[in-house]
């Protein structure tokens, strides 16, 4: 019987670079991933993509968050829900202008050089040529996004949405600009919210500073860890249970070198020396420096007790006058310009010339970094606009979707009953909603201004005017001296006035909010002498509108495209995301997309999936430049052991170490890198590499690339490789090589129609297709990856391949029935597999197909064109069959005990052997005796007798001595020679 038949068109071996490709092409020609928006009442799934920034290609931490989603997609399209992946780029304010920026400056320029309007041009640029960069990365790692959709973060669509929530927060009175103390990153000069800042632990000093008395009468101590900060001092602050205070209330300091008359106040705050619960007071003199324009703590110390707030330091953290400094004396005018380094050491060397350094300690302390830049952060003194998150209307909301099974206590009340999504947000793993509920019970207001030129400029006009007795209540019909308002004449439903009035200046600002792009409320404002807020919206700002601005919010007869979606697929499904983000954007979105839509939440579940970390326990970042471009990995494994890993890798406990190898581009060999430390103190591989073969030939890493370094021909760019993926790439060339055995066994299957008829092995193999399919689905629906990634191999590599494939190899070319079966199971497997592996799946696809109908009673597989459409498995209880599992197991356990029994005994392979089985087993051993014969020898199947043979070997099953007859199987000669040499060796 001719076993050629369709295996004979897949190659002998399986090369992802060479079948990759077309699968994509197919897929894109079928419009995989595009929909149209469903009728109501039809089972809809769907998850936006967190947008990548714009800042440089993608590396395995997104190839880990994006495989994940494109399994839970590809799976649930299978299970015939209509599936939207909406898929889109972020335009990331503050990294992205830093890498153009230092782009320029590489070629001698700085944005200041240029207008604003040519340098947001050139960013487009970068935009423009990343967005399609990290696109095609998405679409290399198989992701079936609706990518007609693709949505940018300052598209038309994402714009509309962020004006309109802008407006509208403004006229609610939950937008507002205030002087206050900001989280400053004087590298990129612009302000940061609370959760852009990373605390780092740094090995620092403790220094005390003596303060004179204003009466002569003696000093006190001051413990700081900032002794330039002393410059903008208006207070020092004890404890008033200070014995001391008695003593020292109504005096005054006389601040050295600023030589300013400051008072002592007492405040609960301050710890006092020797106070042994706290173990900061090891440190304390009970004395603290108050710099209210400098640290947050001193901010709220003089906010209370109503000091002034003297800004001492510049926007890129220089000592400056030019910011609220007015009262510089000659004495401080040296200090001027010194960066807050330089003037740290030379306000600590003054004191030691005067004699007002009593002593430095080591101190470590944590000190909170931009997460952009890596500098330390500098609290400064600024105006900027803020997001009040911390109203219930916000916060309180975001608590009251938390589900209640993860809230700890309950959600805070809200006076008018409950709401549509209330109690409809739920992490996993669980433990995340608490980082959730902290964070908003502890929430402060969310400052949305970052002095930069990329972004969503705040769509504010300002005019100041002087301040006019009797203002009135609709600040509209207000006439401020000096200037004219065409709009006041009428209302205008897109615009909103208010009204900040400084009485201590004498003037009233008037903010104007536009609504949409109103060009012709914008030339009114401008033609009355109104000008644009230069600063532009937090990216998260617009992040937070992701799931509703995606989808045509707040109106997508707008944009056409987007009719329906809102309705259909918000609130979404899932978001994927990593534990860092959690307050940056998870929180955000649910506040946002509940004050919007009405109570909505905008997705049902978190899943907080695991870090990817570079080999020395680094997360893996472009801002660091320690990412390992997914397309190395897909070069060197390919896309499905990529995938494989990804998904193996996404366990609840831990991040995920993966180091890599550098492939030589010159000789094509692997070597490890060398390494460097950077100036922020991280590992990263040198940007210039030595080939390990020709010290003459040199090539640029990824972090290379980042600082500046351009590839070229002489110095080509390097790839990464790691046999962390050899096991997904082994797995992958498995489906290949036993698809390809499996179709060529069968030739003429025919129907089923009673499974009781099947054989053992045929029976035992749909029911672990049965239970395989329960236990993958269950997985996927559970968000446990690396459980799934189990269930699948297991099914495919042990039970299907290990054991199936060689129990029927004696009979399958007999038996239509069991060709049936088999390319049944092929093809049940094929479909599980095809959301953790969609390209070797796909390829196989129409060959099992070219082989004709599948399917068995229980087990319906209806056919589709394309696997990536098909229909998940269907399968009907009687497919599982308990006696089946068992008999089977009793059979493997049976072949395990002859095949030790042999090896123990040193059998020859190929000797044939007879089993004499006890009673309880002759019937399983009988009628698995092809079986018997195929995987270990056994010739003839006999029932034990009392009489046993000479030289046969026993062994114990089910409470029962088994007999293994070898005789004619050995030498026995031969075996008592080699017996005894071994025992004369001893």
């Amino acid at each position: 019987m001719s076993m050629v038949h369709s295996n004979a068109s897949l190659p002998r071996s399986y090369s992802p670079a060479e079948t990759e490709p077309a699968i994509r092409s197919m897929w894109q020609e079928a419009g995989l991933g595009h929909i149209e928006v469903p009728e109501p009442g039809t089972e809809c799934y769907s998850i936006v993509i967190p947008p990548p920034n714009v800042t440089a290609a993608l590396h395995l931490g997104h190839a880990l968050n994006n495989t994940l989603q494109d399994i839970l997609v590809r799976y649930h399209r299978m299970r015939g829900a209509t599936t939207l992946w909406l898929p889109g780029t972020d335009h990331a304010g503050i990294a992205t202008q830093t890498v153009v920026e230092k782009r320029l400056m590489q070629s001698g320029k700085r944005r200041t050089d240029m207008s604003r309007e040519d340098f947001v041009a050139l960013t487009q640029e970068w935009k423009d040529e990343y967005e399609q960069v990290i696109l095609g990365q998405l679409q290399e790692l198989g992701a079936s996004c609706d990518w007609p959709r693709t949505r940018f973060t300052m598209d038309p669509v994402c714009t509309a949405a962020v004006r309109h929530a802008f407006f509208c927060l403004f006229q609610d009175g939950l937008i507002e600009r205030g002087k206050r103390l900001v989280n400053w990153d004087p590298a990129t000069q612009t302000a940061l919210a609370d959760d852009e800042v990373e605390m780092e632990e740094v090995d620092g000093h403790m220094w005390y500073l003596r303060y004179p008395l204003e009466d002569g009468s003696g000093h006190v101590t001051v413990a700081t860890t900032r002794p330039e900060t002393m410059l903008g001092d208006t207070a020092v602050a004890m404890n008033p249970s200070d014995p001391r205070a008695a003593e020292l209330r109504g005096k005054f300091i006389t601040l050295p070198i600023a030589n300013r008359r400051i008072p002592i106040v007492e405040d609960e705050y301050v710890i006092m020396a020797g106070d042994g619960d706290d173990p900061k007071a090891q440190y304390a003199t009970g004395f603290l420096k108050v710099t209210p324009a400098h640290d947050p703590n001193d901010w709220d110390i003089g906010q209370r007790h109503d000091l002034e707030a003297i800004n001492i330091m510049g926007p890129d953290g220089s000592i400056s006058d030019r910011h609220g400094w007015d009262d510089v004396c000659d004495e401080a005018r040296p200090f001027i310009g010194l960066s807050r380094e330089d003037a740290r050491e030379a306000v600590v060397e003054w004191f030691r010339g005067a004699g007002l350094l009593e002593d430095i300690r080591d101190y470590a302390h944590s000190v909170g970094h931009s997460y952009r830049s890596h500098v330390p952060i500098e609290p400064w003194l600024s105006d900027q606009w803020y997001v009040r998150v911390s109203d219930d209307r916000l916060c309180g909301e975001a608590l009251r979707a938390m589900s209640a099974d993860q809230i700890e206590g309950d959600p805070p009340p809200r006076e008018i009953g409950k709401r549509k999504g209330d109690g409809g947000i739920s992490f996993t793993p669980a433990r995340y909603a608490r980082t959730f509920q902290h964070w908003h019970e502890n929430l402060r207001d969310w400052c949305i201004s970052r002095q930069l030129w990329w972004g969503h400029r705040i769509p504010v006009w300002t005019l100041e005017c002087p301040l006019v007795e009797g203002l009135p209540e609709d600040p509209l019909s207000l006439p401020p001296a000096g200037c004219s308002l065409p709009m006041c004449e009428t209302q205008d439903s897109d615009l909103c006035v208010r009204l900040s009035v400084n009485t201590a200046e004498s003037v009233v600002r008037i903010l104007a909010c536009v609504d949409r792009e109103r060009s012709d409320l914008e030339q009114q404002l401008e033609a009355a002498g109104f000008t644009q807020d230069p600063d532009v919206l937090d990216t998260w700002f617009s992040s937070a509108l992701w799931p509703m601005s995606t989808m045509g919010w707040p109106d997508a007869s707008a944009f056409p495209e987007t009719e329906g979606l809102l309705d259909a697929f918000n609130p979404t499904n899932v978001l994927c995301t990593a534990r860092e983000i959690i307050t940056l954007w998870v929180s955000r979105m649910v506040m946002f997309n509940r004050y919007f839509l009405d109570g909505r939440i905008p997705f049902k579940d978190v899943y907080i999936h695991p870090m990817v970390q570079d080999g020395h326990g680094q997360k893996m970042s472009k801002s660091l430049g320690n990412g390992v471009d997914p397309r190395d990995i897909i070069h060197s494994h390919g896309t499905d052991a990529l995938r494989f890993v990804m998904a193996q890798i996404a366990t609840e406990t831990q991040d995920v170490r993966l180091p890599v190898d550098t492939i030589d581009p010159h000789s094509g060999e692997t070597f490890s890198p060398k390494y460097i430390t950077t100036a922020t103190g991280k590992m990263v591989a040198a940007p210039i590499q030595t080939s390990p073969t020709d010290s003459a030939c040199e090539m640029v890493t990824v972090y290379g690339v980042y600082i500046g370094e351009t590839p070229s021909e002489e110095r080509p760019l390097a790839k990464n490789t790691s046999s962390r993926f050899d096991v997904g790439r082994n797995f992958a060339n498995k489906v290949w090589n036993a698809a390809r055995f499996a179709m060529g066994r069968v030739e003429c299957p025919e129907p089923v129609t009673d499974l009781g008829t099947l054989s053992l092995s045929d029976r035992w193999m749909l029911s672990r297709i049965a239970a395989a399919t329960s236990m993958v689905g269950e997985a996927i629906e559970q968000y446990r990856f690396n459980p799934c990634v189990d269930a699948i191999y297991d099914i495919f590599w042990r039970d299907f391949c290990d054991w199936y494939l060689e129990a029927v190899k004696p009979t399958i070319g007999s038996d239509p029935a069991q060709q049936r079966v088999c390319l049944t199971v092929l093809d049940a497997l094929l479909r599980l597999m095809h959301p953790l592996c969609p390209f070797v799946t796909e390829a196989i696809w129409p060959h099992v197909r070219s082989l004709g109908e599948r399917g068995v009673p229980g087990l319906s597989l209806p056919d589709s064109d394309l696997l990536a459409v098909a229909a998940w498995p269907d399968v009907a209880d009687t497919l599982h069959s308990d006696s089946a599992e068992r008999e089977t197991a009793r059979l493997q356990a049976l072949v395990a005990s002859i095949r030790r029994v042999r090896s123990d005994n040193d059998v020859p392979a190929k000797a044939n052997i007879t089993l004499l089985s006890p009673p309880g087993l002759l019937d399983l051993a009988s009628d698995s005796a092809a079986v018997l014969a195929s995987m270990c020898r056994v010739e003839f199947v006999k029932p034990r007798t009392e009489e046993r043979p000479a030289g046969a070997l026993a062994f114990a099953m089910d409470g029962e001595e088994v007999l293994l007859d070898l005789a004619g199987a050995i030498d026995t000669d031969a075996e008592q020679a080699r017996l005894q040499a071994k025992a004369d060796d001893l």
